[in-house]
This record gives structure tokens, C-alpha cells and sequence, in this order.
């Protein structure tokens, strides 16, 4: 671990106050008054942070990462790096890789190159079931018990739809405190669909894709949640429905949690009117109605987190027609843009409001002890210093990420993360990747 120090001086702590932050060793040393007068501040290195909002590390509970077997469309590094210049500190990487991650022997190597990279925590999610087939429970257990330590479960991108075996893994997570994140997507109500079931789709002739796929599986996983008494997280809400459904649960206590993605807070089904794959998406973007009820849910508590399901192509992949080219958008170095335009900008959310929807409430679903904390004397030092004032416009060929399928290429956009401190090491500095914290082999 780098034992460089550094004083950040004049930081505006959640958007409240200016203050000086001392990092000292990986960890917050002082904060206020304190952080000029430690004796460590003297050979401390400076960086003016006057009109910097400090907040938390972003954490990101759903990130597709490819590698090990995608390495075409992403690999750790790349997608690290991309991680850390959007401002994130930890990432959750999906299971969906090749093989799948639903071993010990799997998650254990996503964690592994997590380390080696450097940008950023990995935590990698483990599968609910073989192969995610869908047909038997994958080895949750000794995942859970691995040195990559799995408490997220999840066949994202592939719906846990027979509610027997959704109820076997609710019941079997409860063991050691770990969670389902469930895609919610009857396939049944969803074969051969396309784009969002509604107006724009009956005019442009492509297969519907209903609401209620999406809003009865979530129904009756948060029923099944209560029967068993454990956690259930819902993977990238879409409908206003599903806020309404996720509403009601909550209100009978219902330990329930549920993600909404940047894309879904600002993008519609009109945009598919061009028939450009960069916006084919699943769950698919929805009607201005839906994007609304998103935003009025993350204001009011009722979702939970952004989950970015960063989801990177290789270009052959998109640049295609539509009904071939694959589902998913990039979104980890656009993610705390697009909330701030969205949600800041609009008035619904405060910054504080914004640390705890990326960052302190995702740390506590994942249970990851040291992300989201907060900016305190003794805290682990991760955080980053965004510019509110900012406006950039977004250019896919000059991003980390391998995938250059960002559905807000070419719009301008607020807010840029001036730097990214993870436990301590600086990985972004004056808006560019820095270097990753060196790897000694000694960190579980």
C-alpha cells in the first residue's frame, strides 16, 4: 500500500460544507480544523479542491466485467479502469461471464484479477443457478465461503422463473446474510420481444415487451421474500408498476431492495424510432410516464441504489440491425452524470441524497464493510471530488471501457470526477486515470 499523504483542502463535504480532508495511509486521518495542524499535513501533497463536492466512493452493485471468457468486450482491467474514472470505488461484476461464475473456483479468479488490476474493489457476484440454465442451484454455499467471500447471487440477464427453486435460494442465502438479485422478466410474456410493448412499438412493428413481465415476477418474488424471510434485491427497475409494487412491499416490511439504472432515468422508447441498437436494452427503455415514476422512487426511498449494468459490446455486436444486435449499454463513467442531471438538477435529490443511492446504501446491500462509509477521521479512504460546475460531452472513443456502445454519445452532460481515491492511493487525479494501488498480495 502507498503511504503517500495527501491534504485535500476546501472540499464541500455531501454539497453542505468546505472543508480539509487528510489521508494518511489508506485511511481518513483527520477531517476540519484537524486536517492542517496533524502533524502528517506537513509533507503532505496539496490538491486544491475549492468548489469539489466530496462524497463517498461510488459503489455499483451491477457491473458486467466479461472476463474470464469475453475478453473481446471487456476484461477486469479495462472495465476497472473505466470504474475509476466514473468515480466508483467498488463494483459487484456480474456472473454472466464464460464459464459461468458459479463456483468457488470462478468467483475466486474474478477476485483475484480484481486485486491485481488495482482500480477498484471487485466483488463478484455469484450465480443462483448452474450455468444459469435455470434448472438446479449452483454451488451458493462454497462460493459464500471462498476467499472471494460472495453475498450477492444473481442469474442477471437470465430471470430465476421457477418459483420453487427462487424460493430454495432465498431460503439458502439466509445462512450467511446473502442476498438474490433477481431479473425480473417473465419469459413467457417475453418471447421474441424487442422493445417496450406500447404506442412506438405498434407504429414501428417490433415485438412488444409488457410491463407486467417485468412487474409479476417482482410480485411474486417479494411474497416469496416474506414467506422465507430473507433478502431479495430487484435488478434494474423499468416501470412505474414495479415502483408501485416495490412501494407496497416495503410498506409491509418486506425486506426488499431495488435498483434503478442511469439509462432508465433519462432514455425512452421514442429513442428506438431510429432504430438504433445502441438503445436496445434489457429490460428495454420504457415511456416518459415510467422514467418519471423512476426518478419520484429513488427521490422518495422507494428504490434504493443506481446500478449501472454496465454492459459492454464489441462493436460487431450492435453494429447491426436491430433484431440482431445484442442488448446492453456502457454506463460506468457516465452513471454519476446522468444522477446529477436527472436527479440534482431537477431538484428531487441532494448530493447527500446522491451518496446514499451510489454508494452508502449499495455497500450495505452487498455488505461490503469498507465502501460507503463516511468522509470521518478513522474511515477508510475512499472517496472521490466531483466538479457540479463541469459540462463535458461524451465521446466513446476516448472512454476506458473496451465498449464504445454508450447510449449518450454525443450529449452533453454535468458534473465530471476530478479524482478517485481508493483506500487511500489516488487512481484518478485533475480528471485523468492516475495508477492503480500497487498489489502486494497481502489483501483478502
Amino acid at each position: 500500500m502507498s503511504t503517500t499523504t495527501y491534504l485535500i483542502r476546501g472540499a464541500t463535504l455531501g454539497g453542505a460544507e468546505e472543508t480539509d480532508l487528510l489521508l494518511v495511509d489508506g485511511l481518513i486521518a483527520a477531517v476540519g480544523p484537524d486536517a492542517r495542524t496533524h502533524e502528517a499535513a506537513a509533507t503532505a501533497e496539496v490538491i486544491e479542491a475549492a468548489g469539489l463536492i466530496a462524497l463517498p466512493g461510488l459503489v455499483d452493485l451491477h457491473t458486467h466485467l466479461r472476463e474470464p471468457g469475453r475478453e473481446d468486450a471487456e476484461t477486469v482491467e479495462t472495465g476497472t479502469r473505466a470504474a475509476a474514472r466514473g468515480g466508483f470505488t467498488a463494483v459487484h461484476a456480474m456472473a454472466n461471464s464464460t464459464p459461468v461464475a458459479d463456483t468457488a473456483g470462478v468467483v475466486e479468479q474474478v477476485h483475484n484479477l480484481g486485486q491485481r488490476s488495482g482500480w477498484v474493489d471487485v466483488r463478484p457476484v455469484g450465480a443462483v443457478t448452474v450455468g444459469l440454465a435455470g434448472e438446479r442451484l449452483s454451488e451458493i454455499g462454497a462460493m459464500a465461503d471462498s476467499r472471494a467471500r460472495v453475498r450477492v447471487f444473481s442469474d442477471d440477464g437470465i430471470c430465476v422463473w421457477d418459483p420453487v427453486l427462487m424460493r430454495r435460494a432465498l431460503e439458502y442465502v439466509k445462512a450467511f446474510d446473502g442476498v438474490i438479485a433477481q431479473h425480473a422478466q417473465e419469459p413467457r410474456l417475453t418471447e421474441g420481444a424487442q422493445m417496450n410493448e406500447g404506442e412506438v412499438s405498434a407504429v414501428l412493428g417490433l415485438a412488444g415487451w409488457p410491463a407486467v413481465a417485468e412487474e409479476s415476477i417482482i410480485a411474486r418474488d417479494v411474497l416469496l421474500a416474506q414467506h422465507v424471510g430473507s433478502r431479495l434485491h430487484v435488478c434494474h427497475v423499468s416501470t412505474a408498476g414495479s415502483v408501485e409494487i416495490i412501494r407496497w412491499a416495503k410498506s409491509l416490511g418486506i425486506n426488499v431492495t431495488a435498483e434503478a439504472t442511469p439509462h432508465h432515468l433519462l432514455l425512452t422508447d421514442e429513442m428506438v424510432r431510429s432504430y438504433d441498437p445502441v438503445y436496445k436494452v434489457n429490460p428495454p427503455l420504457r415511456r416518459e410516464a415510467d422514467v418519471m415514476a423512476l426518478r419520484a422512487g429513488l427521490a422518495d426511498g422507494t428504490i434504493d441504489i443506481i446500478g449501472t449494468d454496465h454492459a459492454p459490446h464489441p462493436s460487431e455486436a450492435k453494429d447491426c440491425e436491430w433484431a440482431q444486435a445484442a442488448m446492453g449499454m456502457t454506463g460506468l463513467e457516465t452513471a454519476l452524470s446522468v444522477v446529477q442531471h436527472t436527479l440534482v438538477d431537477t431538484g428531487l435529490m441532494s448530493w447527500e441524497g446522491v451518496a446514499r443511492i451510489t454508494s452508502t446504501t449499495p455497500a450495505l446491500i452487498g455488505r461490503l464493510t469498507d465502501q460507503g462509509r463516511p468522509l470521518a477521521a478513522g474511515e477508510p479512504a475512499n472517496l472521490i471530488l466531483v466538479d457540479p460546475a463541469a459540462r463535458w460531452t461524451v465521446d466513446p472513443s476516448t472512454m476506458s471501457t473496451k465498449g464504445r456502445n454508450s447510449p449518450f454519445a454525443g450529449m452533453e452532460l454535468p458534473g465530471s470526477v476530478r479524482a478517485t481515491f481508493f483506500h487511500g492511493h489516488p487512481t484518478v487525479l485533475d480528471g485523468a486515470l492516475a495508477t492503480p494501488r500497487p498489489y502486494t498480495g497481502a489483501r483478502a
